[in-house]
């Protein structure tokens, strides 16, 4: 798979010869589904409202029944959950289109495509294998010159189904014209990453193996399936937020410096990291755990079990909590583990980076209460730097205490899927996965599934409103010779 940076012939295209910005039209696949509403809508209307998208022809596709009236009502109301209410994303809703399809129908496609004037962006809000099959379609089809792809994730469904869909996108479209989303991308704390690390000496020279003990990435959520049961029962916690969030932080976190922020360099950076990730030991079933929710109480809101929900097929085994294990072995990291993990229905939310030192080799004889290793913590709501620091406490100076510094990171001017969307609109890959790299996340997390489907680790449960299924799979638990 190769890649590229924006051509200058790309950026041409995107201009009309008076310099103005050419006309764009957004083909949303998928669009009467939740993705929609929730997520991919109200970004569009922050980044519309920013002034960055003048003219922009919005065009809606599903399987429902929809009218343009449907369609533009659900728009506006998507649009007025961020206050995007301005002329310039009125004008979008009253121009915005639906066209009832089957995408994966060559005939339906052709009408669509009739619909669309200028530089096209088609978004695939669609399940993996829907969207296989629609971009199969299209290859019959053809696509306009400089057309723009956005996939969301999961991009397939292993590693085969990956490659199979990679292979059918390079029929479409140069890679440099593929944007796969992982909205994580454009979180403004995990794009702070690069900045952390690679402005601040202080930081960049001690994150590798001769100081780190081991480094955690974490999203737990006191939120339960909140309607998701459709996609979530068939993905779970593993594939839902591991395979693909996770890792694409751990690839930040564990990367070298790239020379540039271009696209051609930052996500060679992250390639080079994802192939060198494995499971640690080789073992799955040691260094793996799943689990999902039985009936609680979550912050005063009672919660069925997992397998009690609507639309949930108990016997599936569906995990609700994802937890593994893996070592980066390049010169900078092996020997350090990284434990990933993402829980659902837990008693608090924990969403940050955590990056744990060794202790000093030696403490001078008489300081006293060096309990606890440095900690470095990035985090992900809120967004905030946090450091965890002994030093000379009150009362006894010779008795160590630990402080906690913090920081808040500045807001990102546009929500997640703006950011992304703004990618694409610009033609800027910069911020989407790249095929190999999607490729690389489903080999990674495969020999976890195939344990799991062999039953060799056990689905473990924890009631809703606690903090999971006991102790989790400490990286590195004081008393290893890792943490020392």
């Amino acid at each position: 798979m190769t890649t590229s940076t924006p051509s200058a012939a790309s950026s041409v295209a995107d201009r009309r010869a008076d310099g103005g910005r050419v006309p764009q039209t957004l083909l949303l696949l998928g669009a009467s589904g939740d993705l929609a509403a929730r997520l991919l809508l109200p970004g569009l209307g922050r980044l519309v409202g920013g002034g960055a998208q003048p003219g922009l022809r919005l065009v809606g596709s599903g399987a429902e029944d929809w009218d343009d009236e449907r369609w533009r009502r659900r728009v506006a109301e998507s649009f007025a959950m961020v206050g995007a209410d301005g002329p310039a994303e009125t004008e979008v809703v009253r121009a915005a289109r639906y066209v009832p399809a089957d995408v994966t129908r060559e005939e339906d496609l052709r009408r669509l495509l009739a619909t669309c004037h200028g530089q096209l962006v088609i978004f695939f809000a669609l399940p993996p294998t829907v969207t296989a099959r629609a971009a199969a379609a299209l290859t019959r089809v053809g696509l306009p010159p400089g057309t723009r792809l956005m996939l969301e994730k999961p991009f397939g469904t292993d590693e085969v189904s990956a490659r199979s869909l990679n292979d059918i996108l390079a029929g479409l479209v140069p890679e440099d014209q593929v944007h796969r989303i992982d909205h994580f991308l454009g979180k403004s704390t995990v794009v702070n990453i690069l900045g952390l690390r690679f402005a601040n000496r202080i930081f960049e020279p001690v994150l590798n193996a001769a100081h780190v003990a081991c480094v955690d990435i974490v999203f737990d959520e006191t939120l339960g399936l909140e309607g998701r049961a459709g996609y979530y029962d068939g993905a779970g916690a593993l594939v839902d937020m591991v395979q693909s969030h996770l890792l694409q932080i751990l690839a930040l976190m564990a990367m070298d410096a790239p020379p540039t922020l271009d696209a051609r360099d930052l996500r060679g950076r992250k390639a080079q990291v994802l192939r060198a990730t494995r499971v640690w030991d080789g073992d799955p079933a040691r260094w793996s755990r799943r689990a999902r929710y039985t009936a609680g109480e979550v912050g005063g809101r009672r919660l069925p079990a997992y397998a009690d929900e609507p639309g949930i097929e108990a016997t599936r085994g569906t995990e609700t909590l994802a937890e593994v294990v893996l070592g980066v072995d390049t010169w900078r990291w092996a020997g350090v583990p990284f434990r990933l993990r993402s829980g659902k229905a837990l008693a608090g939310t924990r969403k940050e980076a955590v990056v744990t030192f060794k202790q000093p080799p030696r403490v001078p004889t008489g300081l006293t209460g060096l309990e606890q290793p440095d900690r470095l913590r990035i985090g992900f709501g809120p967004d905030r730097l946090g450091l965890d620091v002994n030093i000379n406490g009150p009362g006894n100076p010779l008795e160590l205490d630990q402080v906690h510094l913090t920081a808040d990171f500045g807001p990102g001017g546009l929500p997640p899927y703006g950011e992304v969307l703004r990618g694409a609109f610009d033609g800027d890959p910069t911020l989407s996965v790249r095929g190999d790299t999607a490729e690389e996340c489903w080999r990674i997390v495969g020999p976890v599934l195939e344990a799991w489907r062999a039953g060799a680790v056990p689905l473990q449960e924890y009631p809703a409103g606690s903090h999971g299924p006991g102790d989790s799979l400490l990286a590195c638990p004081p008393g290893d010779a890792r943490w020392r």
